[in-house]
This record gives structure tokens, sequence and C-alpha cells, in this order.
């Protein structure tokens, strides 16, 4: 693989950076640079393989845009694990219908290109890419082909160790950095693309990854978030085979390291050991996001997912049983084809059960290439979407009450947001809870302040700075 080089996005552009997400960036392009625009649909692991997208090319002399009509090269790094994500992207795509501009480059990145392949160019015939995630570092050369007069060029291969860090990986934060250690998935949930679109798990060397944090350290970062579709599934590919709790602790030992986060985890690999780490490294973010998907053990079979509610639940008194308070977040899907009304209200008390801090939850789509699209018993629209009202419902009530606990008490709070009131800022405790306080004292970015809570809604908290 080759050597990684971080560079941060002010380094590059002379700007302050943009928040994490894709679409933006910044920067005038000399006549007759090549400029590139892209925007990212989905979650953190998207985030990041846009940053090594815009890395490669800032790296090869091209310019990010920060509008479609401004650059050569349009790239829609894709999500395709929810239906609505996946139909966006073609919304996306729909708009060069109507204005087409034959001197643009269109791309169509990540799982939605995986998933759909050469479909793409049959849909949508001015797109000239369609590449997969695990081909990012050799994006120059099929972009070359394109420029070459290739209409239409692919880069899908999945079976490959290119897939973690590119030679530069472009970071959109100036203070956190993600880190992919696992890439793809060997579960197979009856619901999930992710093992088509990702490939098979492959997993990173515990020294390369050290290495890429000792080198994001020296470079000013002071959190790191490690990543992958189940990032506690980390099987140590060196000699060393550290455990995913050794990873953790190893990494929180990095100089500099203030820190480290992990997502996104799967019930079946959370271990003791886990919760050992984070009670005994300060270091190690003091929140776990254990997606559950059900609270019924019969769609939790239906899922495949590996494991019953009981045992879930095991997992979660566990994390409760830790020293230290661990905030706990999920994901969960309603309408699952067949669930019933007992089925749902197995989920809804196990909301009570949990008492999660928060919850995604969605209404369940049916995804080319898996085993739930074909099932009988499917649930109409409307009535998937009573039902996440009424659990999404269930959830405001209980984050109300458990945030409203928390007024009066104390959190440290990495500052990643100035609002344009002055005085006003925002970010995260240790424990993933967003957090918006005023203080009297200015320049704030980066910076590790004490805010006491003084009011609470049900998704954020507000305070002031404890100087």
């Amino acid at each position: 693989m080759p050597q990684s080089f971080d560079v941060r996005l002010d380094d590059l552009t002379g700007s302050c950076p943009e928040p994490e997400s894709g679409g933006s960036v910044i920067a005038a392009a000399a006549p007759g640079a090549r400029t590139f625009y892209i925007e990212t649909f989905g979650c953190q692991m998207n985030d990041h393989d846009s940053e090594k997208v815009a890395g490669v090319l800032l790296g090869r002399g091209y310019r990010q845009m920060e509008s479609v009509d401004a650059a050569k090269l349009v790239l829609y790094n894709t999500c395709s694990i929810r239906e609505k994500a996946a139909q966006k992207v073609f919304s996306r795509l729909g708009t060069f219908r109507k204005h087409p501009d034959h001197n643009k480059i269109i791309g169509v990145l990540g799982c939605v290109a995986q998933q759909e392949g050469e479909e793409i160019f049959e849909r949508a015939p001015w797109v000239s890419l369609v590449c997969g995630s695990a081909s990012y570092s050799k994006l120059p050369e099929l972009i070359a082909q394109i420029e070459g007069g290739n209409r239409r060029v692919m880069g899908l291969d999945k079976d490959t160790d290119e897939t973690f860090e590119t030679e530069i990986t472009r970071r959109d934060n100036p203070f956190r950095a993600y880190l992919t250690i696992i890439e793809g998935c060997d579960k197979s949930c009856s619901y999930c693309v992710v093992p088509f679109t990702r490939g098979p798990e492959r997993n990173r060397a515990s020294d390369s990854i050290l290495q890429e944090v000792r080198k994001l350290a020296d470079a000013g970062y002071s959190e790191i978030q490690l990543l992958g579709q189940t990032v506690n599934s980390y099987q140590d590919s060196s000699p060393k085979r550290m455990s995913f709790a050794e990873l953790l602790v190893a990494v929180a030992g990095v100089k500099g390291i203030r820190r480290v986060r992990f997502t996104t985890s799967h019930p079946r690999d959370f271990g003791q050991d886990i919760v050992d780490a984070l009670d005994a490294v300060p270091e190690l973010c003091d929140h776990v996001h254990l997606p559950v998907q059900s609270g019924s053990t019969r769609i939790l079979r239906e899922m495949r997912r590996t494991y019953t509610r009981e045992e879930y639940l095991e997992k979660i008194a566990m994390i409760r049983g830790a020293r230290r308070a661990i905030s706990l977040t999920s994901d969960i899907i309603v309408g699952f084809p067949g669930e019933t009304e007992e089925d749902l209200a197995d989920t809804i008390s196990l909301l009570d059960a949990a008492q999660y801090d928060g919850v995604y939850a969605f209404q369940y789509s049916p995804r080319p290439n898996t085993d739930a699209q074909h099932m009988a018993d499917a649930i109409s629209e409307e009535e998937k979407g009573r039902r996440l009202a009424l659990v999404q419902d269930h959830q405001r009530e209980i984050q109300i009450r458990r945030n409203d606990a928390l007024i009066g008490e104390s959190f440290e709070v990495l500052a990643d947001g100035a609002s344009r009131k002055a005085g006003q800022w925002s970010g995260r405790s240790s424990s993933n809870r967003i957090l918006n306080f005023s203080s009297p004292q200015p320049d704030l970015l980066g910076q590790y302040v004490q805010v006491r809570v003084t009011r609470a809604a049900p998704n954020s908290l507000v305070g002031e700075h404890v100087v």
C-alpha cells in the first residue's frame, strides 16, 4: 500500500475548513486548471471516502470547486443502504438530462456505483465514470482514459487491499480525523447490500494504523474516529494479532491523541474486553453505537442478525455495568417484511429497556442483491410510516427525560463550530452529545472546554462555558 500523507483543507486552500460533509470547498481555479466537485451521500465511511478521493485528485493538480457549474469533473459519492439515498443520486444525475454540458465528466462513486455497475450508463448515458470504493487510488488513471477518448470507464474491483488510506487524504475537519481500519463485511444480514457493494472484510495491519495515527497527532489532530462497516469485527492482519480492544488502547496511547471514537459496532462481536478498555482508558470516548435493528427475536432471525433480543440486552447490561457512564445509541428498522404489531411492540419495549441516548430509525426499503427483497408479507409504505412515527415519538420522550437529567452537569466539549452570533459555539462531548454554548472568550475553535448544561432539548443540550 502506498504511503499515506494527510493534508488539511486549509493547507490546500488557505481558507477556513468546512464541516464534515461533501460538496463543499473552496478555491478559485486558475484558467485552464483541472477542477472537480464532489457531493457525498451516506455515513462517516462515505465522508471519509470522499476525503480520500479529494486527496487523490488534489495531489495530482486538481482544484476542488464549491459548485457543479464551476467544475469540469463532477463526482457523486453514493450510498445504497436505503432506497431514498440511491434515489437522490439519480435525481442529481437527472439534472444533466435537462441541462447537458458536454464538456463535463460525470462520475458515480461508492455503493450505488458498485451495486448498479453498467446499469448506470443505461439509466444516465451522460455518465462517463462508475467507480467503487476499492478503486479510488486508480481514479487518475480512470479519468485519463476518459480524457483519452473512452466514453465509459469502470473501476469496480473489490478484491484489493488498496481500500484503506490513499496516497494523499484530504482532511475536511482540522481537529477530528477518520481512519478506516476494516473494510467490507462478512455478515449476511438479509436486508443489507454492504457485502455486495463493499466486498468481504479486509483488515488493515495494526502497525499501519498506528503509524497513521502518529502522523495525524503530529499534524495536530486530537480526535481519531476508527471506521468500519463492523468496526469491532477487526482482526489484525499483522503478526501482532491485536484484538480490537487492544488496538483501541494502543491508538489512545499515541502522544497528542485526546479522544478515540469508533463506529459502527456489531453486537455479535461486542465483548467485555471493549467495555474494560473504555473503563480503563479516559481517552476512549464514553459512547457506543450498537445497532439492534429490531426488538423482536423473530424479526432478528429473519434479518439474520446472529443474536436474539435477550442476547442483545446482555450486551446492553454489560455496557451499563461499566464504572463510567457510557452513552448508547442504536439503529432501528421498522416495517421489515412480515413484521407484526407484536414485533413492533417488542421494538418499542426494547427502547424502554435499553434507554438509548439517540436512535436512527428508518423504514425498511428493499435493496437489490439481498434476500429480503424477495420476502413475502411486505408492509405498505403508509403503514411503515405510521410505525416509524411511533418508534420516533417514543424514543423522543426517552431522550427528553434523559437529557433533562443532565441539566446542571458539566462536560468537556471540543468546540468545533462557531455561530454567526458572537459568543455562541457548538461542539461534542466525549459521550457524543451535541452542546450549543455561550462563552465570553474568543477563538475557541479546536479547544477543549468545560460546559455546564443549562437547558435540554431532545437531540442537543444548551450550556455555558465554565471559565
